[in-house]
C-alpha cells in the first residue's frame, strides 16, 4: 500500500488517518509488528476545515502532518458554491450587476467594476469621466476597508484580539460612506454599465475627507501595536516564504506578489479609470514572507488614501452616466415631460439593452490581485456566458507551498495571509 501522499482521494477522505512512511504502514487499529512499533515516519492526516457555512470562505484543508510539521495540505473548496456565474445567463445585463456583487461582500465594488467595464467594452460605450472618478473614490476606499478587515481578523486568527475592534471600527466609517452614497453599506450597485447610479450626494466629500484625515494616526497606532508584539512577530516573520518565480508559476497575484518584491499592479501595468491621473506608489515586500503581507497591505491602505484625496481635489463636473438613453435609464423629471423617454425606461426595465455579439475580458486591481470578468454576448439582453477570474481560487494553490515543511501552527497564519474570506472560490 502507497503512503498517504500517494494515496488515492478517497482514501485521504477519511478524517483521521495514521500512517508511516515505511514498507509497510499502520492503518487505523491494524496488528503492528516489532517493526512497525519503532517507524521512522509517523504521519497523520487530519482535517483543518471546513467551517460552519455561516463563516466567510469555507475552505477545507486535507493536511497531513509528521509531529508538528505539514508534509503535505491540499485546499478543498466548493462547500457553498452559490452557482453566480450561471445564474447571470438568466439574467438581463443590468440585473446581473447584483449577482456578481455577492461573490466577494467584502470587495464588491470591484466585482461591480470589472463586468460593467466588460459589457461597456462589447458596447463601445464611454463613461464620462466624473463617472470615472466616482468609481475609483469608491473602489478605493472598498480597498481600504477591505484591507481593514483583513487586519482585523487575520490579527485575531493569531490572538490579537484588539485589532478585530480597531480595524472594524475604522471599516465602519467607510461602510457609512457607502451608505451616504447608495443607500446600501454592503452590495450597493452603485455601479452601472454606462456610469453610476447617481452622483455624490451633499456632505460625502466633507465626510471623506475627515475619513482621509483621521486614518493615517489610525495606521501609526496599528503598527505601534503589532509591530511591538512578539507573539505577532515571532508568528509572521520568516513564515509562509514563497520565492517570486514560483508566485508567477501558479499566477498568484495581488499583496501576495507583491510582498515577494514584484510590483506588477494592473493600475499601473495597465491603467484604467483614470488611474494614470493619480501619483501613487505600489508598496513591495522583500522576503516575502507572512510579515511582508502585512506590511504591503498596510502601506496599500496609505497609497489608497492618498487616491481618494487626489480624486476629491480633481473631480470633473459633468454627467455621472452615460446619456445613451438606450443604455441608462433617462432621468426620472424626463418621464413626465418625454414620451421618448418613458419608452427608453420602459423597453429598459422589462427586456433591458441588447449588447452586440462578441466576448470581451477586462482585468483589474482588487484587494485580492487580478480580478477578470469575461463576458460573452449572442446579441441579446442577457450574456451567454460570464465567467470571473478570482484571485482567491487562484491564490489559494500557493497555500501548501507556503505550508509544507513549516509548523502546523503556522498553517493558520499562511491562510489568515493571503486572504480575510476567500471571495469567489465558492462562485
Amino acid at each position: 500500500m502507497a503512503d498517504v501522499k500517494g494515496a488515492s482521494y478517497r482514501e485521504r477522505e477519511r478524517s483521521i488517518t495514521i500512517d508511516t512512511a515505511g514498507d509497510e504502514p499502520i492503518i487505523g487499529t491494524d496488528v503492528a509488528t516489532g517493526a512497525d512499533l519503532e517507524p521512522e515516519h509517523e504521519l497523520m492526516t487530519i482535517n483543518l476545515g471546513p467551517h460552519h457555512p455561516a463563516t466567510h470562505g469555507v475552505l477545507r484543508l486535507l493536511t497531513t502532518i509528521e509531529g508538528e510539521t505539514v508534509t503535505d495540505i491540499k485546499p478543498i473548496i466548493g462547500y457553498v458554491h452559490t452557482g453566480i456565474e450561471k445564474s447571470c445567463e438568466d439574467q438581463q445585463y443590468w440585473k446581473a450587476i447584483t449577482f456578481v456583487e455577492r461573490m466577494d461582500y467584502l470587495s464588491y465594488y470591484f466585482n461591480a467594476a470589472a463586468f460593467c467595464m466588460a459589457v461597456e467594452t462589447l458596447l463601445e460605450e464611454e463613461v464620462p469621466t466624473r463617472a470615472q472618478y466616482l468609481r475609483v473614490i469608491h473602489m478605493e476606499l472598498n480597498r481600504i476597508a477591505s484591507h481593514l478587515f483583513w487586519i482585523a481578523t487575520a490579527a485575531l486568527d493569531i490572538g490579537a484580539v484588539t485589532m478585530l475592534w480597531w480595524g472594524c471600527r475604522d471599516r465602519d466609517m467607510v461602510l457609512d460612506l457607502f451608505e451616504m452614497s447608495s443607500g446600501q453599506r454592503l452590495h450597493t450597485r452603485y455601479f452601472q454599465v454606462g456610469g453610476v447610479f447617481e452622483d455624490i450626494p451633499p456632505g460625502f466629500e466633507r465626510k471623506t475627507r475627515e475619513f482621509i484625515e483621521a486614518m493615517p494616526a489610525r495606521l501609526d497606532q496599528y503598527s505601534a501595536l503589532l509591530d511591538r508584539n512578539e507573539i505577532w512577530l515571532r508568528r509572521n516573520k520568516g513564515t509562509g516564504i514563497v520565492p517570486v518565480e514560483q508566485l508567477l508559476e501558479l499566477g498568484v497575484t495581488g499583496p501576495l506578489l507583491r510582498a515577494a518584491g514584484n510590483p506588477w499592479d494592473l493600475r499601473k501595468a495597465m491603467p484604467y479609470s483614470c488611474y494614470e491621473d493619480f501619483d501613487f506608489r505600489i508598496p513591495v515586500g522583500t522576503v516575502g514572507d507572512n510579515y511582508d503581507r502585512y506590511r504591503v497591505r498596510l502601506a496599500e491602505v496609505r497609497e489608497s488614501l492618498k487616491i481618494v484625496e487626489q480624486a476629491l481635489d480633481g473631480l470633473p463636473e459633468g454627467p455621472w452616466i452615460t446619456s445613451n438613453r438606450k443604455v441608462a435609464l433617462p432621468p426620472r423629471h424626463e418621464l413626465a415631460t418625454s414620451m421618448e423617454a418613458l419608452i427608453h425606461h420602459f423597453k429598459l426595465v422589462t427586456e433591458g439593452f441588447r449588447v452586440p455579439p462578441g466576448e470581451a475580458y477586462v482585468p483589474i486591481e482588487s484587494p485580492r490581485g487580478e480580478l477578470g470578468a469575461h463576458v460573452v454576448s449572442d446579441g441579446g439582453t442577457r450574456p451567454f456566458r460570464a465567467h470571473f477570474r478570482d484571485p482567491s481560487f487562484t491564490n489559494l494553490q500557493a497555500t501548501s507551498v507556503m505550508s509544507e515543511g513549516g509548523m502546523v501552527a503556522d498553517v493558520i497564519v499562511a491562510i489568515a495571509s493571503i486572504d480575510p474570506v476567500m471571495g469567489g472560490v465558492d462562485r
